[in-house]
């Protein structure tokens, strides 16, 4: 009786443990206000992008320095960032971007790669 005591809650709690994805789990509310490049997606660049895709940076071959480079590179953007992990080609490399924030640049692409 007293195994059966300690039992229950164990199983109750393991059963209770959550199971879902980061992905599956993060903010994926549709975005509803237009996506400009200055204000949504260049921040998100400067944060996770710029170390490498600057003149100085290992990727230097190919800068996100300024509007025309990001949006000229957009559809390997994409393809990039929504790969899964542990994809070699996945960007950022050792990371990943939230999907609230990969849902930036799908929305910026549709609402026609606006600037200011």
């Amino acid at each position: 009786m007293k195994k059966l005591i300690y039992i229950i809650p164990l199983s109750a709690f393991v059963i209770s443990c959550e199971s879902r994805t980061y992905e599956e789990i993060s903010d994926n509310t549709p975005i509803t206000q237009q996506v400009k490049f200055t204000a949504d997606v260049k921040p998100i660049i400067d944060a996770n992008c710029i170390s490498c895709h600057s003149a100085n940076g290992p990727a230097a071959y190919q800068p996100f320095t300024d509007y025309n480079q990001v949006k000229n590179k957009i559809d390997g953007i994409l393809d990039r960032i929504q790969r899964a992990n542990g994809d070699l080609g996945k960007m950022p490399q050792g990371g990943s971007l939230s999907q609230s924030q990969i849902n930036i640049f799908i929305k910026w692409k549709a609402d026609g790669l606006i600037e200011n």
